[in-house]
Protein backbone atom coordinates (compact mmCIF):
# COMPACT_ATOMS: atom_id res chain seq x y z
CA UNK A 1 0.00 0.00 0.00
CA UNK A 2 0.68 3.75 -0.59
CA UNK A 3 3.09 5.01 2.45
CA UNK A 4 1.06 7.50 4.73
CA UNK A 5 3.80 9.72 4.63
CA UNK A 6 3.87 11.12 1.19
CA UNK A 7 4.97 14.56 0.87
CA UNK A 8 1.99 16.24 -0.04
CA UNK A 9 2.02 19.03 2.26
CA UNK A 10 5.27 19.90 2.14
CA UNK A 11 6.26 18.97 5.54
CA UNK A 12 7.71 15.09 5.06
CA UNK A 13 10.36 13.43 3.67
CA UNK A 14 9.94 12.02 -0.54
CA UNK A 15 9.07 8.82 -0.16
CA UNK A 16 11.81 7.87 -3.72
CA UNK A 17 13.80 5.09 -2.30
CA UNK A 18 13.14 1.27 -3.50
CA UNK A 19 14.05 -1.67 -1.05
CA UNK A 20 17.38 -2.11 -3.20
CA UNK A 21 18.21 1.50 -2.72
CA UNK A 22 18.00 1.02 1.34
CA UNK A 23 19.81 -2.03 1.43
CA UNK A 24 22.96 0.12 -0.48
CA UNK A 25 22.27 2.78 2.21
CA UNK A 26 22.21 -0.26 4.82
CA UNK A 27 25.34 -2.27 3.63
CA UNK A 28 27.26 0.70 3.00
CA UNK A 29 27.29 1.86 6.79
CA UNK A 30 28.45 -1.44 7.95
CA UNK A 31 31.54 -0.88 5.23
CA UNK A 32 32.48 -4.51 3.81
CA UNK A 33 35.92 -3.72 2.17
CA UNK A 34 36.92 -1.15 5.91
CA UNK A 35 35.59 -3.93 8.32
CA UNK A 36 37.87 -6.42 6.29
CA UNK A 37 41.17 -4.59 6.00
CA UNK A 38 40.32 -2.82 9.61
CA UNK A 39 39.15 -5.29 11.57
CA UNK A 40 39.30 -9.06 10.40
CA UNK A 41 43.51 -9.19 10.92
CA UNK A 42 42.76 -7.64 14.87
CA UNK A 43 40.04 -10.97 15.15
CA UNK A 44 42.60 -13.10 13.46
CA UNK A 45 45.31 -11.87 16.30
CA UNK A 46 43.67 -11.35 18.97
CA UNK A 47 40.63 -13.10 18.84
CA UNK A 48 40.42 -16.82 18.07
CA UNK A 49 42.35 -17.21 14.72
CA UNK A 50 40.67 -19.67 11.99
CA UNK A 51 37.50 -19.62 14.31
CA UNK A 52 36.89 -15.98 13.13
CA UNK A 53 34.59 -17.53 10.13
CA UNK A 54 32.35 -19.31 12.64
CA UNK A 55 32.02 -15.75 14.37
CA UNK A 56 30.84 -13.68 11.84
CA UNK A 57 27.85 -16.62 11.06
CA UNK A 58 27.04 -16.49 14.91
CA UNK A 59 26.82 -12.78 14.90
CA UNK A 60 24.84 -13.18 11.16
CA UNK A 61 22.34 -15.74 12.93
CA UNK A 62 21.98 -13.83 16.20
CA UNK A 63 20.93 -10.65 14.19
CA UNK A 64 19.00 -12.10 11.90
CA UNK A 65 16.75 -13.10 15.16
CA UNK A 66 16.79 -9.84 15.92
CA UNK A 67 15.82 -8.53 12.43
CA UNK A 68 12.50 -11.23 12.89
CA UNK A 69 11.32 -8.73 15.68
CA UNK A 70 12.46 -5.64 14.04
CA UNK A 71 10.88 -6.69 10.95
CA UNK A 72 7.50 -7.77 12.89
CA UNK A 73 7.78 -3.70 14.07
CA UNK A 74 8.55 -1.73 11.10
CA UNK A 75 5.12 -3.42 9.08
CA UNK A 76 2.96 -1.69 11.76
CA UNK A 77 4.88 1.06 12.66
CA UNK A 78 6.22 3.80 10.03
CA UNK A 79 8.34 6.48 11.77
CA UNK A 80 11.72 8.28 10.61
CA UNK A 81 12.82 7.84 14.16
CA UNK A 82 13.88 4.26 14.01
CA UNK A 83 15.04 3.12 17.36
CA UNK A 84 13.13 6.16 19.39
CA UNK A 85 9.71 5.01 17.91
CA UNK A 86 10.63 1.40 18.58
CA UNK A 87 11.51 2.08 22.11
CA UNK A 88 8.48 4.70 22.93
CA UNK A 89 5.74 1.93 21.57
CA UNK A 90 7.42 -1.12 23.56
CA UNK A 91 9.06 0.83 26.78
CA UNK A 92 7.88 4.18 26.79
CA UNK A 93 8.66 7.58 26.00
CA UNK A 94 11.21 8.58 28.45
CA UNK A 95 13.23 5.50 27.22
CA UNK A 96 12.54 6.56 24.38
CA UNK A 97 14.10 10.51 24.70
CA UNK A 98 17.12 8.56 26.42
CA UNK A 99 17.16 5.95 23.48
CA UNK A 100 17.27 8.86 20.56
CA UNK A 101 19.83 10.88 22.47
CA UNK A 102 22.09 7.86 22.53
CA UNK A 103 21.24 7.83 18.82
CA UNK A 104 22.19 10.83 18.12
CA UNK A 105 25.63 10.91 19.34
CA UNK A 106 26.58 7.30 18.34
CA UNK A 107 25.94 7.90 15.00
CA UNK A 108 27.30 11.39 14.85
CA UNK A 109 30.52 9.70 16.55
CA UNK A 110 30.86 6.86 14.35
CA UNK A 111 30.91 9.20 11.03
CA UNK A 112 33.00 11.97 12.34
CA UNK A 113 35.02 8.73 13.70
CA UNK A 114 35.10 7.91 9.96
CA UNK A 115 35.89 10.91 8.62
CA UNK A 116 39.67 11.16 11.06
CA UNK A 117 40.20 7.35 9.31
CA UNK A 118 39.26 9.05 5.64
CA UNK A 119 41.86 11.74 6.35
CA UNK A 120 44.19 9.21 7.68
CA UNK A 121 43.69 6.72 4.52
CA UNK A 122 43.47 9.23 2.32
CA UNK A 123 46.90 10.86 2.49
CA UNK A 124 48.62 7.54 2.60
CA UNK A 125 47.29 6.29 -0.53
CA UNK A 126 48.22 10.29 -2.44
CA UNK A 127 51.67 9.91 -0.49
CA UNK A 128 52.15 6.63 -2.61
CA UNK A 129 50.32 8.57 -5.94
CA UNK A 130 53.18 11.13 -5.45
CA UNK A 131 51.02 13.49 -3.88
CA UNK A 132 51.71 15.38 -0.90
CA UNK A 133 48.25 16.43 1.01
CA UNK A 134 47.87 16.60 4.80
CA UNK A 135 44.83 14.37 6.49
CA UNK A 136 43.11 17.95 7.43
CA UNK A 137 42.45 18.47 4.01
CA UNK A 138 41.30 15.10 2.84
CA UNK A 139 39.15 15.08 5.87
CA UNK A 140 37.79 18.20 4.49
CA UNK A 141 37.05 16.83 1.07
CA UNK A 142 34.79 13.77 2.88
CA UNK A 143 33.16 16.07 5.13
CA UNK A 144 32.30 18.82 2.32
CA UNK A 145 31.24 15.58 -0.16
CA UNK A 146 29.05 14.01 2.82
CA UNK A 147 27.66 17.69 3.50
CA UNK A 148 26.28 18.51 -0.16
CA UNK A 149 25.20 14.84 -0.36
CA UNK A 150 23.02 14.97 3.00
CA UNK A 151 21.86 17.93 2.25
CA UNK A 152 19.91 16.97 -0.93
CA UNK A 153 17.54 14.15 -1.23
CA UNK A 154 18.08 10.79 0.05
CA UNK A 155 17.94 9.05 -3.83
CA UNK A 156 20.99 10.93 -4.74
CA UNK A 157 22.82 9.21 -1.63
CA UNK A 158 21.84 6.00 -2.44
CA UNK A 159 22.93 6.10 -5.91
CA UNK A 160 26.31 7.15 -5.14
CA UNK A 161 26.40 4.60 -2.64
CA UNK A 162 25.23 1.62 -5.16
CA UNK A 163 28.21 2.76 -7.31
CA UNK A 164 30.57 2.56 -4.12
CA UNK A 165 29.37 -0.44 -2.92
CA UNK A 166 29.17 -2.24 -5.88
CA UNK A 167 32.90 -1.53 -6.80
CA UNK A 168 34.04 -2.33 -3.13
CA UNK A 169 32.28 -6.01 -2.90
CA UNK A 170 33.48 -6.71 -6.83
CA UNK A 171 37.41 -6.08 -5.71
CA UNK A 172 36.93 -8.29 -3.09
CA UNK A 173 34.58 -10.79 -4.93
CA UNK A 174 37.87 -10.70 -7.16
CA UNK A 175 40.16 -11.53 -4.23
CA UNK A 176 37.94 -14.28 -3.15
CA UNK A 177 37.86 -16.21 -6.56
CA UNK A 178 41.64 -15.83 -6.71
CA UNK A 179 42.53 -17.30 -3.53
CA UNK A 180 39.99 -20.15 -4.70
CA UNK A 181 41.89 -20.58 -7.93
CA UNK A 182 45.18 -20.10 -6.25
CA UNK A 183 44.59 -22.80 -3.51
CA UNK A 184 41.65 -25.13 -4.35
CA UNK A 185 39.91 -27.00 -1.46
CA UNK A 186 42.28 -25.81 1.03
CA UNK A 187 40.82 -22.10 0.56
CA UNK A 188 38.30 -23.04 2.82
CA UNK A 189 39.49 -25.57 5.38
CA UNK A 190 37.25 -27.05 7.65
CA UNK A 191 39.02 -26.19 10.91
CA UNK A 192 37.43 -22.46 10.80
CA UNK A 193 34.06 -24.11 11.86
CA UNK A 194 36.06 -26.96 14.29
CA UNK A 195 34.40 -26.41 18.07
CA UNK A 196 38.00 -26.85 19.36
CA UNK A 197 38.94 -24.17 17.13
CA UNK A 198 36.09 -21.71 17.41
CA UNK A 199 35.88 -21.67 20.93
CA UNK A 200 39.71 -21.57 21.42
CA UNK A 201 41.73 -18.05 22.65
CA UNK A 202 40.51 -14.95 22.85
CA UNK A 203 36.73 -16.18 21.72
CA UNK A 204 35.28 -13.31 23.34
CA UNK A 205 37.20 -10.70 21.43
CA UNK A 206 36.56 -12.33 17.71
CA UNK A 207 32.97 -12.40 18.55
CA UNK A 208 33.19 -8.36 19.53
CA UNK A 209 34.65 -7.69 16.34
CA UNK A 210 31.94 -9.50 14.19
CA UNK A 211 29.15 -7.89 16.04
CA UNK A 212 30.49 -4.65 15.43
CA UNK A 213 31.16 -5.40 11.88
CA UNK A 214 27.39 -5.02 11.39
CA UNK A 215 26.80 -1.85 12.73
CA UNK A 216 24.36 0.03 10.84
CA UNK A 217 22.64 -2.99 9.27
CA UNK A 218 19.68 -1.84 12.06
CA UNK A 219 19.29 1.40 10.04
CA UNK A 220 17.08 0.47 7.46
CA UNK A 221 13.56 1.05 9.80
CA UNK A 222 14.99 4.93 9.28
CA UNK A 223 13.93 5.25 6.04
CA UNK A 224 10.34 3.84 6.50
CA UNK A 225 8.98 7.37 5.63
CA UNK A 226 11.00 7.58 2.55
CA UNK A 227 10.05 4.46 0.61
CA UNK A 228 6.29 3.80 -0.89
CA UNK A 229 5.93 0.90 0.59
CA UNK A 230 7.58 0.31 3.79
CA UNK A 231 5.76 -2.56 5.35
CA UNK A 232 7.28 -4.73 2.78
CA UNK A 233 10.27 -2.53 2.19
CA UNK A 234 12.04 -2.23 5.14
CA UNK A 235 11.68 -5.78 6.60
CA UNK A 236 13.33 -6.73 2.59
CA UNK A 237 16.01 -4.28 3.19
CA UNK A 238 16.44 -5.71 6.65
CA UNK A 239 16.44 -9.49 6.37
CA UNK A 240 18.84 -8.60 2.74
CA UNK A 241 21.46 -6.52 4.42
CA UNK A 242 21.87 -9.14 7.33
CA UNK A 243 22.04 -11.79 5.32
CA UNK A 244 24.40 -10.34 2.79
CA UNK A 245 27.46 -8.74 5.58
CA UNK A 246 26.71 -12.69 7.10
CA UNK A 247 27.49 -14.28 3.89
CA UNK A 248 30.02 -12.06 2.50
CA UNK A 249 32.18 -11.50 6.16
CA UNK A 250 31.92 -14.82 6.72
CA UNK A 251 33.20 -16.54 3.18
CA UNK A 252 35.74 -13.83 2.43
CA UNK A 253 37.08 -14.30 6.43
CA UNK A 254 37.31 -17.98 5.26
CA UNK A 255 39.16 -17.47 2.60
CA UNK A 256 41.83 -15.72 3.81
CA UNK A 257 42.33 -18.17 6.70
CA UNK A 258 42.83 -20.59 4.06
CA UNK A 259 45.22 -18.10 1.71
CA UNK A 260 47.17 -18.18 4.86
CA UNK A 261 46.68 -21.25 6.39
CA UNK A 262 44.93 -21.99 10.12
CA UNK A 263 47.99 -23.01 12.06
CA UNK A 264 49.60 -19.65 10.69
CA UNK A 265 46.84 -16.87 10.45
CA UNK A 266 46.86 -15.74 13.99
CA UNK A 267 50.72 -15.47 13.72
CA UNK A 268 50.68 -13.44 10.06
CA UNK A 269 47.79 -11.26 10.94
CA UNK A 270 49.26 -9.97 14.00
CA UNK A 271 52.88 -9.40 12.15
CA UNK A 272 50.66 -7.17 8.82
CA UNK A 273 47.43 -6.18 10.63
CA UNK A 274 45.85 -3.35 8.19
CA UNK A 275 48.06 -4.94 5.10
CA UNK A 276 46.87 -8.85 6.00
CA UNK A 277 44.90 -8.46 3.10
CA UNK A 278 46.80 -6.62 0.99
CA UNK A 279 49.42 -8.79 1.05
CA UNK A 280 47.25 -11.25 0.65
CA UNK A 281 45.80 -9.60 -2.61
CA UNK A 282 49.74 -9.37 -4.10
CA UNK A 283 50.20 -13.06 -3.28
CA UNK A 284 46.42 -14.83 -4.55
CA UNK A 285 45.70 -12.14 -7.32
CA UNK A 286 47.71 -9.12 -9.17
CA UNK A 287 49.32 -6.03 -7.32
CA UNK A 288 47.28 -4.03 -9.88
CA UNK A 289 44.43 -5.28 -7.85
CA UNK A 290 45.86 -3.96 -4.00
CA UNK A 291 46.16 -1.04 -5.92
CA UNK A 292 42.37 -1.09 -6.49
CA UNK A 293 41.70 -2.13 -2.89
CA UNK A 294 43.63 0.59 -1.25
CA UNK A 295 42.08 3.83 -3.23
CA UNK A 296 38.62 1.97 -2.31
CA UNK A 297 39.38 1.30 1.03
CA UNK A 298 39.19 4.92 1.14
CA UNK A 299 35.92 4.79 -0.68
CA UNK A 300 34.52 2.85 1.44
CA UNK A 301 35.12 4.94 4.11
CA UNK A 302 33.78 7.59 2.56
CA UNK A 303 30.28 5.30 1.55
CA UNK A 304 30.33 4.39 5.35
CA UNK A 305 30.48 7.63 6.69
CA UNK A 306 27.81 9.08 4.10
CA UNK A 307 25.39 6.37 5.10
CA UNK A 308 25.72 7.12 8.52
CA UNK A 309 25.37 10.75 8.31
CA UNK A 310 22.13 10.07 6.77
CA UNK A 311 21.03 7.96 9.59
CA UNK A 312 22.13 10.11 12.32
CA UNK A 313 20.28 13.84 10.81
CA UNK A 314 16.85 11.67 10.37
CA UNK A 315 17.53 11.35 14.39
CA UNK A 316 17.81 15.13 14.76
CA UNK A 317 15.15 15.51 12.35
CA UNK A 318 12.85 13.85 14.06
CA UNK A 319 14.07 15.07 17.53
CA UNK A 320 13.39 18.69 16.08
CA UNK A 321 10.19 18.31 14.36
CA UNK A 322 8.47 16.68 17.66
CA UNK A 323 10.26 19.56 19.89
CA UNK A 324 12.74 17.60 21.86
CA UNK A 325 15.33 19.66 20.14
CA UNK A 326 15.08 23.00 18.63
CA UNK A 327 12.13 22.67 15.88
CA UNK A 328 14.32 24.71 13.36
CA UNK A 329 16.16 21.30 13.06
CA UNK A 330 12.56 19.73 12.05
CA UNK A 331 12.41 21.23 8.81
CA UNK A 332 12.16 19.70 5.04
CA UNK A 333 13.54 21.86 2.57
CA UNK A 334 10.91 22.60 -0.11
CA UNK A 335 12.33 21.44 -3.06
CA UNK A 336 14.71 18.38 -2.26
CA UNK A 337 11.92 17.55 1.17
CA UNK A 338 15.29 16.67 2.70
CA UNK A 339 16.09 17.31 6.28
CA UNK A 340 18.56 19.96 5.28
CA UNK A 341 18.53 21.94 8.75
CA UNK A 342 19.42 18.97 10.53
CA UNK A 343 22.02 18.03 7.73
CA UNK A 344 24.32 21.34 7.79
CA UNK A 345 23.85 20.96 11.58
CA UNK A 346 25.83 17.71 11.95
CA UNK A 347 28.01 19.04 9.06
CA UNK A 348 29.14 21.86 11.40
CA UNK A 349 29.13 19.29 14.33
CA UNK A 350 31.98 17.19 12.48
CA UNK A 351 33.93 20.10 11.46
CA UNK A 352 34.32 21.41 14.86
CA UNK A 353 35.38 17.90 16.49
CA UNK A 354 38.12 17.16 13.83
CA UNK A 355 39.09 20.99 13.47
CA UNK A 356 39.97 21.02 17.51
CA UNK A 357 41.20 17.42 17.35
CA UNK A 358 43.76 19.18 14.45
CA UNK A 359 44.72 22.37 16.53
CA UNK A 360 45.28 19.63 19.35
CA UNK A 361 48.21 17.96 17.03
CA UNK A 362 46.19 14.86 18.02
CA UNK A 363 46.63 11.92 15.55
CA UNK A 364 43.01 11.70 12.77
CA UNK A 365 43.20 7.50 13.42
CA UNK A 366 44.68 6.52 17.06
CA UNK A 367 43.06 9.25 18.76
CA UNK A 368 40.08 10.26 17.03
CA UNK A 369 38.82 7.95 14.54
CA UNK A 370 39.55 4.80 17.42
CA UNK A 371 37.65 6.85 20.26
CA UNK A 372 34.85 7.98 18.14
CA UNK A 373 33.89 4.79 16.34
CA UNK A 374 34.06 3.24 19.73
CA UNK A 375 32.16 5.17 21.64
CA UNK A 376 29.24 4.71 18.57
CA UNK A 377 29.46 1.21 18.35
CA UNK A 378 28.73 0.57 21.27
CA UNK A 379 26.37 3.01 21.73
CA UNK A 380 24.28 1.55 18.58
CA UNK A 381 24.38 -1.90 20.24
CA UNK A 382 22.98 -0.71 23.19
CA UNK A 383 19.87 0.69 21.37
CA UNK A 384 19.49 -2.91 19.01
CA UNK A 385 19.72 -4.57 22.39
CA UNK A 386 17.06 -1.78 23.91
CA UNK A 387 14.63 -2.58 20.56
CA UNK A 388 14.61 -6.47 20.68
CA UNK A 389 13.07 -5.86 24.13
CA UNK A 390 10.85 -2.90 23.34
CA UNK A 391 9.44 -5.42 20.62
CA UNK A 392 8.55 -8.59 22.95
CA UNK A 393 7.19 -5.42 24.91
CA UNK A 394 4.98 -4.15 21.81
CA UNK A 395 3.49 -7.26 21.03
CA UNK A 396 2.88 -9.00 24.66
CA UNK A 397 -0.66 -9.39 25.42
CA UNK A 398 -1.55 -8.23 21.79
CA UNK A 399 -3.88 -10.49 19.37
CA UNK A 400 -1.16 -10.06 16.58
CA UNK A 401 1.67 -12.02 18.79
CA UNK A 402 3.74 -14.79 17.67
CA UNK A 403 5.81 -17.20 19.75
CA UNK A 404 8.91 -16.70 17.51
CA UNK A 405 8.32 -13.49 15.66
CA UNK A 406 7.16 -11.55 18.65
CA UNK A 407 9.06 -13.55 21.77
CA UNK A 408 11.92 -16.43 21.06
CA UNK A 409 13.65 -14.60 18.04
CA UNK A 410 13.28 -11.21 19.74
CA UNK A 411 14.65 -12.89 22.77
CA UNK A 412 17.26 -14.76 21.11
CA UNK A 413 18.80 -11.31 19.02
CA UNK A 414 18.61 -9.61 22.92
CA UNK A 415 20.63 -12.06 24.48
CA UNK A 416 23.40 -11.95 22.33
CA UNK A 417 23.26 -8.04 21.97
CA UNK A 418 23.44 -7.45 25.18
CA UNK A 419 25.89 -10.01 25.69
CA UNK A 420 28.15 -8.09 22.71
CA UNK A 421 27.41 -5.41 24.84
CA UNK A 422 29.39 -6.52 27.25
CA UNK A 423 32.34 -7.72 25.47
CA UNK A 424 32.50 -4.40 24.01
CA UNK A 425 32.07 -2.48 27.55
CA UNK A 426 35.26 -5.21 29.04
CA UNK A 427 37.52 -4.72 25.77
CA UNK A 428 36.40 -1.13 25.07
CA UNK A 429 40.46 -0.43 25.18
CA UNK A 430 41.42 -3.21 22.51
CA UNK A 431 38.54 -1.75 20.54
CA UNK A 432 40.14 1.28 20.52
CA UNK A 433 43.80 0.41 20.81
CA UNK A 434 44.40 3.34 23.14
CA UNK A 435 45.62 3.45 27.01
CA UNK A 436 44.30 6.55 27.98
CA UNK A 437 42.07 6.65 31.01
CA UNK A 438 39.98 9.71 29.15
CA UNK A 439 39.35 7.52 25.70
CA UNK A 440 38.35 4.46 28.08
CA UNK A 441 36.12 5.90 30.33
CA UNK A 442 33.59 6.94 27.40
CA UNK A 443 31.01 4.62 27.76
CA UNK A 444 30.31 6.12 30.98
CA UNK A 445 28.83 8.77 28.26
CA UNK A 446 25.77 6.75 27.22
CA UNK A 447 24.24 5.77 30.85
CA UNK A 448 24.89 9.93 31.27
CA UNK A 449 22.89 10.68 28.23
CA UNK A 450 19.89 7.34 29.25
CA UNK A 451 19.56 9.62 32.50
CA UNK A 452 19.50 13.05 30.74
CA UNK A 453 16.86 11.54 27.94
CA UNK A 454 14.91 10.33 30.78
CA UNK A 455 14.79 12.98 33.05
CA UNK A 456 13.85 15.38 30.13
CA UNK A 457 10.95 13.21 29.00
CA UNK A 458 9.88 13.66 32.66
CA UNK A 459 10.26 17.03 32.43
CA UNK A 460 8.18 17.42 29.50
CA UNK A 461 5.49 15.57 31.12
CA UNK A 462 5.23 17.43 33.57
CA UNK A 463 5.64 21.15 31.97
CA UNK A 464 4.77 20.19 28.41
CA UNK A 465 2.19 17.74 28.54
CA UNK A 466 0.88 18.79 24.72
CA UNK A 467 4.63 18.01 23.12
CA UNK A 468 4.95 15.04 25.43
CA UNK A 469 1.65 12.98 24.34
CA UNK A 470 3.20 13.76 20.84
CA UNK A 471 6.34 11.88 20.91
CA UNK A 472 6.94 9.12 18.74
CA UNK A 473 2.69 9.23 18.22
CA UNK A 474 2.12 6.55 15.53
CA UNK A 475 -1.33 4.77 15.27
CA UNK A 476 0.08 1.05 14.71
CA UNK A 477 -0.82 -1.26 12.09
CA UNK A 478 -2.95 -3.79 14.18
CA UNK A 479 -4.22 -5.57 11.21
CA UNK A 480 -0.89 -7.99 11.47
CA UNK A 481 -0.19 -7.25 7.21
CA UNK A 482 1.10 -5.10 5.31
CA UNK A 483 -0.83 -2.26 6.10
CA UNK A 484 1.61 0.41 7.39
CA UNK A 485 0.64 2.60 10.13
CA UNK A 486 -0.73 5.92 10.15
CA UNK A 487 0.60 8.75 9.59
CA UNK A 488 2.30 10.53 13.20
CA UNK A 489 0.31 12.73 14.91
CA UNK A 490 1.90 15.77 16.42
CA UNK A 491 0.45 18.87 17.22
CA UNK A 492 0.59 21.47 13.99
CA UNK A 493 1.95 24.17 16.41
CA UNK A 494 5.10 21.64 16.62
CA UNK A 495 5.67 21.33 12.98
CA UNK A 496 8.34 23.14 12.07
CA UNK A 497 8.87 25.32 9.02
CA UNK A 498 9.10 24.11 5.41
CA UNK A 499 12.77 25.43 4.70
Amino acid sequence: MPNPHTAVDGRNLRPTLSTSKIVFLVVAAAAPLAAMVGTVPLAFAIGDGAGVPAMFVFAGITLLCFSVGYAAMSRRIVHAGGFYTYLAQGLGKPVAVAGGAIAIVSYNAVAIGLAGAFGYFAQLVLEALGVDAPWQACAAFAVLVVGVLGYRQIDLSARVLSLLMVAEIGVLAVLDVGILAHHGGAALPAASFDPSVVLSGGVGVAMMFAFISFIGFESAALYGEETRNPARSIPLATYASVGLIAVFYAFTSWAAVGAIGPERVSEVAGDQLGNLFFTISDANVDPALTAVMQILLVTSMLAAMLALHNAANRYAYVFGREGVLPTGLGAVHARHLSPHRASVTQTVLTTVVLAVFALAGLDPYTNLATSMVGLGTLGIIVLQAGAALAVIAFFRGRSDRHWWRTLVAPGLGALGLIAAVELVVTNFSVLTGSTSPVINALPWLLPVLAVAGIGYARWMRANRPARYAALAAVEPNLSGDDTPGEAPTRPEADVAAVG
